[in-house]
C-alpha cells in the first residue's frame, strides 16, 4: 500500500498495503478478495443468500476485527486475516458475521453505519492508493465516500445474537462439509481480552463479547459434527500463508519484514514478503530478483506478475510494466482490478497507440463493476486523450454519482448532454444521471452562488 493520504481512505491494492498503517483503510486486492470469496460464498448459499447480494470489504487495519453493517456487507480487518493460524479460524469468523446477516441482526441497529456502504473503492489493483472524495481528488485517485470510517459506530450485539451466530456459523460449516474447530480455536485464544478493560480489548471482541458459555456451547457443537476432524487442505494453507506475507510486506516497516522473512528463508511467502518489502525500500534491483524467482517458479500466477508491473509502473516504468499487466490480464481475465491496472500502464505511457485497448480494458472492467469509480476516472482521461471530450465530461459524471457526490454528476452530465449526439445509449446514460443526480432547490442557490463568486473572482483578475 502506498503512503495513505488521509484518515480514511478507500484503495486498490492488487499487491499493496501500506508501508504505515496508522489509519484504517478500505482496500482492493484481486489476490486477497479472490481468498475471502472462495472462503464466504459457500457459507453465504448455506445460509439461504446469493452470494452476489453479500459484499466483502477488506480494511487496512492491523487490529483484529470483522463486523457486518450496512445490510448484507461483510468487513475484515488485515489484522485478523493476520492472526489466523490456519484457514479454519478465517472461516469461522466469517461464518459467524454470516450468521448476523442471516439472521437479520442488523435491522435494529442504527443508520449511522450505513454511511460507510458509499462506495470508496478505488480499484486500480496496481497496489494501494489510498483515495477520498473531493472535487480535485480524481488526480490523485481519490475517491472515498463522505462520512469517516474510522468514526463509525461498530454496533455491540447482543449475547442471544452472538449466539445465535455461533450456531449458524457452525450449521453453515458442517452443511458445506467443514468443521467448525476453526472458530473455537479463535475465541479460545483470545478468551483472556474478557478481562480487559474496553479501551484494551481488540475492537472485535467488543462488538462481539466472548463467554465461557458461548465457547462450551460451540465446542459441544463442533463435537457433535460429522466433520468435526476435518482439516484445510495444504493448499489452503499455503495460499493464506503467503498472503499474510504479502499483508506484512506492505504493512510492516522494511526492517521489521527482513527480521521476520530473512535472507536464509527461501521459502515462497518469505520472497513474497521480501519482494514487497524491497519495493518499499526503494531497491528495485533486488524486488526485481526476488520477483522474478517467484514467476520462474509459478509462471501461471496472475499475482506475481500484476506485482512486477506494479513495481515498474510505481519506479517510473510505465511502459515496461504493460507488458507484465498484461501477462496477468491473460492469465485472468475476469479480474476487473487487473484490467485497470493494464489500463493505468497504457496511458501513463503516453503513447497514444495504446488509449484504444486501454479504453477496451476499462470498458471490459466497468461491465463487471459498474460502481468502480476509478475505472471511471481513468476512461474519462482515456476519453479526453482520444478528443472525446463529451465522453469524458460523462464518465467525470459516472465516476462522481458513484462516490456519492450528486452536484458535480449533475454538472458533468449536463455538460455532456449538450454535445452528445441525439439517440446514443451515452445520451441517454447522461439524461439518466441528471434525472437521479437532480439537486435541490437549496444546492441550486449554492451553485449559483459558487457561479456568482467565480465570475466576481475572474472580473477582479482581469481588472
Amino acid at each position: 500500500m502506498r503512503a495513505l493520504i488521509a484518515a480514511i481512505s478507500a484503495a486498490a491494492l492488487s499487491i499493496a498495503l501500506p508501508a504505515t498503517a496508522a489509519a484504517q483503510t478500505l482496500l482492493r486486492d484481486t489476490e486477497i478478495e479472490v481468498m475471502l470469496r472462495a472462503y464466504t460464498d459457500p457459507l453465504i448459499v448455506a445460509a439461504g443468500l446469493d452470494p452476489n447480494d453479500v459484499d466483502m470489504y477488506l480494511i487496512g487495519d492491523p487490529e483484529i476485527n470483522a463486523f457486518v453493517t450496512g445490510g448484507q456487507n461483510i468487513f475484515v480487518n488485515t489484522g485478523t486475516i493476520m492472526e489466523a493460524e490456519n484457514p479454519l479460524q478465517l472461516k469461522g469468523v466469517l461464518a459467524h458475521e454470516t450468521g448476523h446477516i442471516a439472521g437479520a441482526h442488523l435491522v435494529r441497529m442504527s443508520e449511522a453505519g450505513r454511511g460507510a456502504m458509499v462506495p470508496m473503492f478505488v480499484s486500480i489493483g496496481l497496489g494501494l492508493i489510498a483515495a477520498m472524495a473531493g472535487e480535485g481528488g480524481a488526480a490523485s485517485a481519490l475517491i472515498a465516500s463522505g462520512p469517516q470510517f474510522g468514526a463509525l459506530n461498530f454496533y455491540t450485539h447482543t449475547r442471544a445474537q452472538e449466539s445465535a451466530a455461533d450456531q449458524a456459523a457452525l450449521q453453515y460449516l458442517t452443511a458445506t462439509g467443514q468443521s467448525g474447530e476453526g472458530l473455537v480455536e479463535f475465541f479460545e485464544r483470545f478468551r483472556y481480552q474478557e478481562v480487559f478493560t474496553p479501551a484494551r480489548r481488540f475492537r472485535y471482541f467488543l462488538t462481539h463479547p466472548l463467554s465461557s458459555e458461548r465457547i462450551t456451547a460451540l465446542r459441544h457443537g463442533v463435537d457433535q459434527s460429522p466433520y468435526a476432524d476435518v482439516t484445510a487442505t495444504p493448499e489452503e494453507q499455503a495460499e493464506l500463508e503467503r498472503i499474510q506475507a504479502k499483508i506484512f510486506g506492505f504493512m510492516a516497516p522494511p526492517g521489521q519484514v527482513f527480521a521476520r522473512y530473512p535472507q536464509s528463508d527461501t521459502s515462497l511467502p518469505a520472497r513474497y514478503a521480501r519482494a514487497v518489502a524491497y519495493y518499499q525500500d526503494a531497491q528495485l534491483d533486488r524486488a526485481r530478483g526476488e520477483i522474478e524467482s517467484l514467476i520462474a517458479e509459478e509462471p501461471e500466477n496472475p499475482y506475481f506478475f500484476e506485482l512486477y508491473g506494479q513495481m515498474l509502473f510505481e519506479s517510473g516504468h510505465a511502459a515496461e510494466a504493460i507488458g507484465y499487466h498484461q501477462t496477468s490480464v491473460d492469465l485472468m481475465p475476469t479480474a476487473p482490478l487487473l484490467r485497470i491496472n493494464l489500463a493505468m500502464a497504457m496511458i501513463a505511457s503516453d503513447q497514444d497507440g495504446h488509449l484504444e485497448a486501454a479504453r477496451d480494458h476499462l470498458r471490459v472492467a466497468l461491465d463487471m463493476e459498474p460502481d468502480n469509480a476509478f475505472a471511471w476516472y481513468n476512461l474519462s482521461l482515456v476519453h479526453e486523450r482520444m478528443g472525446n471530450t463529451a465522453l469524458a465530461q460523462l464518465a467525470v459524471a459516472e465516476q462522481s454519482y458513484y462516490t456519492g457526490n450528486r452536484m458535480r454528476a449533475f454538472q458533468f452530465a449536463q455538460r455532456a448532454m449538450q454535445e452528445l449526439e441525439p439517440g446514443t445509449t451515452a445520451r441517454f446514460r447522461a439524461a439518466e444521471l441528471i434525472a437521479v443526480s437532480q439537486p435541490t432547490d437549496e444546492e441550486i442557490r449554492e451553485m449559483q452562488r459558487q457561479r456568482r463568486q467565480q465570475e466576481r473572482q475572474r472580473q477582479q483578475q482581469g481588472r
